[in-house]
Order: C-alpha cells, then structure tokens, then sequence
C-alpha cells in the first residue's frame, strides 16, 4: 500500500502534537498535554512468566496519540490479537494540595493502567474516554505511567467500527493503542465531575445538572453571558445575562428571555461558567462551558400526512455526507486541530449543512467545531459483534428493504449478535456515547444500528436511547432491517432509482446514498477500487453527482426529509469520495438540494 500525506501530515510538529485543550465543553485552567514521544514495546501474550511490567527491552519511540499501524506513529506495524502493546512514559510531579486526573480520551481496545508499577484501573472500549485519580499512587520527582493494551479486532465482539485485520472494499486497516489525546489536569478534593445541559424552547430555557465527586448538596454559582456567533472559548465575555447560586446533584431550570436561535446559518452560543462554592462561598472549582438554544423535532407541516424534520420549528432539509473520519497517515487520529476545522469548513462550502458521523467517535474537539461552524450531526453507534454475514446484511438485504419485507432482529446468528457479554458491552457503550456527546447542540439524531451490523433488541435499544436524550431523534436502523421504531424510515439505496415512502408518524430519509467511485491514481493509497457505480472523468461524476441531486429536489415534496451522500473522502480501496483521501483534490464541486 502507497503512502499517502495530508498537508497536516506533511508539516506535523512532533513536538506540539495536538496540543489544544481537549474538552472544550469542561475547559480548567489546569492542564498538562501528554501527547508526545513514549517508549512502546510490542510481544507476544505469554511471552514472559510475568507481564504485569513493561519489557525490559524497548522497540523504540511511539508518538502519541497516533496508533502503531499508521504512519505518524513512527512505528508503521499491526497489531496481532495475540500480542501486547506496551507504553511507558515519565513525567514529573511536586506534590500540592490538589488532585491529579489522568485522562486517556481513546484507547483501542482493552488496556489495564500502571503507575509507578502498580495497576490502577482497567478499561474494555476502544472509542470511549476514560479517567483516573492516580495522586494515591504518585511520589515528588519522577513518575512512570505504564499502559498494556489488547486489541482483538475484527477477530472479538467489541466494538470496532470499519476496522478489519484483513482490509479491503468497505472495511479499511484496523489500528490499535491511544489514538486519542492522553492529558491531565489538577482538581481540588471536591470538584465538578460533569454539567448537563439541555435547552427547551416554548418557553425558552435551560435545563441544567451539575454533577460532583462527592455527590453532596453543595453550591455552585452558574453565570451565562451574552455569546455569538462562530464563538471561540478563548475569547473573555462581557456581558452577563444571568448569574445565580444552585444546588449541585439537583436539576435546575434557567430562564433564556429573547434568546438568539442556533441554526446551521446563525449557530450562536452561549458561554458560561460554573463555580464550584466552598463553605465562606469562595470558589473551589471552576470551568467554562457553553450551550446553544435550539430544538429538533418532527412536525407535520401545511395539512401534509407525513412529518418532517424540524429545527427550532422551523422546516429544515437535512442535506448530509457520509463522514468516516480517516487520514492516511494517522488512520482515525486527525493529524491536527486545523484538519478537523478544514474538514468540516468544506463540507459546509460544498453544500452540506449535516454530516453523518459514520460508527466512529471523533476527538471531543471535532464536536466542538461543528457547534460554532453549524453544522448538524448524525452520530453513528460503533459496530461490534461477530464477524458480519455479507450475504445477509448486505446482498440479501437491499432488495427486501425496497420492497419493504421486513426481517425480525431476534435471529441472532444472521446478524451476528450470539454473545449476550457482547450485547450487553453495545448497551453500556450507547448509553455512554449518549452521555458523552449529549451536551453538543450540533447533534441532531442518534444512529443505533448500520445495516444490521451486530443488531438485536432493536426495540428496546430505542427505548433505551430515547429514555437516556429524550431531545434527539433516533435513526433505529439506517439502512434496512427496520423495526418500524424510531423516528425514521431509513433507506440506503445505491442500485436503484430513488423513491420515497412517506409514513403518518416517522420521517423518510435517504441516510446512504451515490458512492459513485471515481479514482485518480497519484492520490490514491491502493491499486485496486471498491464503489457502487464508476466514472471515467471528473465531469461525468460531477453529472452523476447533479443528477441524484435533481431528484433529491423532485422527491422533498413527496415526503424525503434528509438524504446522506456517500462520502467525504476515499478510503484505501472506496474511491468514491468528493475529496481524495489526502484531501488534495475534490473532485465533486457540490450544490444545495434547496
């Protein structure tokens, strides 16, 4: 496989790697970049009697947070289902009257953590975050951070996304280890563990709980000031429109009078802090976070017999791309801050005002640039399960959606979901990622399941999604094996001719469609192509490209509420992206449906 570098990639300072706060929405003034140089070692599980410690020997320096199969890691190797992956770095320590948090925001897929030799938390989860309080186990001077990790892949029933051992078509090089941030940050004996926001419109107000380590009533005083539009959290606010002291662990209601809508073309946010208050009522801790006023919703519109999706009330078309987030050089880690922005600033500027977060989960910070650029988020659930049955899911599935047959999700071997511990690991992980992700006010709609990948309990995984957000739509099953749940009916159709079904009390959404491939061969990875329909020329995909879009336009006033183009860029073999896989070229120039 050829090598190919974004710009990012290209001009990548190896000693300033992604050294922006990674949590725009809990920002501290406390925090400590741990990206950078580690020691890694790679051996095989049962190698040593022993292997609770790092290697004696090392294979060298890993950059963090890049995997070890891509190519900024330095390392350019796989990991084997049958080996350990071994980090190792120092850091220094003085000893204070705070706590240290360590936070690890993507670890690929199982890992146990050490400090100072000693074990202090195990994790099962490649694209969830996790954290511990490790100031027990510190001493003045020189510490050592140690981390072992397991990746099955494709070979267990974790969650793993599009990654494969074996790549090729639709599925790409499988990574492992941190490919996301690794930081820390002091925090006081008593601290804010999270701030939930959820606004309402009709009338116009925030709902707000603000969680603690210590679960006591304990005060805190909330101050919301005026915002903007394409807001940055450095800049220092002026205006105050509202400060009041809470109650922590309770929710509140905060009144918005006149408050400025959040739309894709006016996204306005609000900031505010949040003061944790001692016992004389002086602050103990304190982030800054911010919200943004607005509502989707299904609404039927003008006497018609089917529902749209609405925004703030408003009828909005959901105009979207297929979105996997993958780079040539760092797999799913975006090289950069500024690649992410450039990403999303482009979608916008070929027409797109959604994007499909396609079973992954970006950096917190990729969230964070779709709120203040306006750009409304589908986000996918990541896939596990057994290996998938591509003649079922796939082959057998595309017809028997069209003529909408509909297939139950309790065959549990067909859709590869025998495992009740692997059931069970999906539910905690959609609960979490609905948790993690709930505060973006760009996320419009959760996707529980893609193309029966790993799905069962459909149903009652509606349930569960709509109980934990009930301010989000839900996609239940984009693609076909629908369970007439949800909010939508949603069809991927790349073979047919596109039509709509409109139904009394769910929204009719194209959430895949196009995937028309067309390669240029310097900025592709591979020899050979994988897509749905070819074209031989920029111009005749562009035609192909104008075509679908003349029909979306033919098909909103039949019922289609939201269609999702398949994708941003290529990907090793799926050459059938509007951009290269090295974002040097776009090769579809792009147009509003309306």
């Amino acid at each position: 496989m050829k090598q190919l570098y974004t710009k990012w990639g290209q001009n990548l300072d190896t000693s300033n790697v992604l050294t922006e706060y990674p949590r725009p929405q809990m920002v501290r003034n406390s925090y400590i970049n741990l990206n950078g140089y580690w020691d890694y070692a790679i051996e095989k599980i049962g190698a040593r009697e022993e292997q609770k410690r790092f290697p004696f020997r090392t294979d060298g320096k890993i950059l963090v947070p890049f995997s070890p199969e891509s190519a900024l890691s330095g390392v350019n190797r796989q990991l084997q289902p049958d080996e350990y992956l071994w980090y190792r770095r120092s850091f220094h320590y003085e000893v204070n009257s705070k706590r240290l948090m360590l936070h690890f925001d993507a670890v690929d897929q199982e890992c146990c953590l050490y400090v100072n030799d000693v074990l202090i938390m195990k994790h099962i989860g490649g694209y969830l975050p996790f954290s511990a309080d490790i100031t027990a186990f510190l001493h003045p001077g020189e510490n050592t951070i140690t981390l072992r990790v397991i990746d099955e892949s494709d070979t267990g029933y974790h969650s793993r996304g599009k990654q494969m051992l074996q790549r090729g078509g639709m599925f790409y090089t499988a990574q492992s280890g941190i490919w996301q941030s690794v930081w820390a940050e002091y925090v006081p004996e008593n601290y804010i563990t999270f701030v939930e926001l959820t606004p309402e419109l009709s009338p116009d107000r925030v709902r707000i709980n603000v969680r603690t380590n210590d679960h006591e009533h304990s005060l805190y005083r909330l101050t919301v000031y005026k915002g903007g539009i394409y807001s940055d959290l450095s800049a220092q606010p002026q205006e105050v429109l509202f400060s009041e002291e809470f109650f922590c662990n309770d929710e509140e209601l905060v009144p918005m009078e006149n408050a400025t809508y959040w739309t894709p073309n006016s996204p306005y946010l609000y900031y505010c802090d949040v003061e944790l208050l001692g016992k004389n009522k002086e602050p103990v801790d304190k982030i800054r976070t911010y919200f943004a006023m607005r509502s989707f919703s299904l609404k039927h519109f003008d006497g018609e017999s089917f529902p749209r999706i609405a925004l703030n009330g408003e009828k909005i078309f959901q105009q979207g791309v297929l979105d996997q987030g993958y780079w040539p050089e760092s797999l799913l880690t975006p090289p950069s801050d500024e690649a992410m922005i450039w990403d999303l600033t482009e979608m916008k500027r070929t027409g797109f005002n959604m994007v499909r977060k396609h079973i992954k989960i970006e950096p917190d910070r990729w969230y964070y640039h779709c709120d203040r650029l306006g750009l409304i988020v589908w986000q996918d659930m990541v896939n596990g399960g057994g290996k998938i049955h591509q003649w079922f899911v796939t082959y057998a599935a595309t017809p028997l959606s069209l003529k909408r047959i509909r297939v139950s999700d309790k065959m549990y071997p067909l859709f590869s979901r025998t495992n009740k511990e692997g059931q069970l690991e999906f539910k905690n992980e959609m609960v979490s990622t609905i948790r993690l992700l709930k505060n973006h006010p760009s996320i419009c709609t959760w996707v529980i399941f893609n193309e029966g990948w790993g799905q069962f309990h459909t149903t009652r995984m509606t349930m569960l999604a709509r109980k934990t957000d009930p301010s989000r739509l839900i996609d239940q099953a984009s693609g076909w094996f629908d369970q007439r749940g949800g909010d939508f009916f949603s069809i991927h159709n790349y073979f047919f001719e596109l039509t709509v079904t409109p139904e009394k009390n769910r929204a009719n959404v194209l959430s895949e469609i196009g995937g028309i491939v067309y390669k240029i061969d310097e900025h592709s990875c591979v020899d050979g192509t994988y897509g749905y329909s070819i074209c031989n020329s920029r111009k005749e995909l562009n035609e192909a490209y104008e075509k679908i879009q003349n029909k979306l336009r033919s098909l909103i006033p039949q019922g289609l509420c939201g269609s999702v183009y398949t994708q941003w860029t290529d990907i090793e073999e799926e050459t059938n992206g509007v951009y290269t896989y090295d974002r040097a070229i776009r090769k579809i120039d792009g147009s509003k449906v309306r």
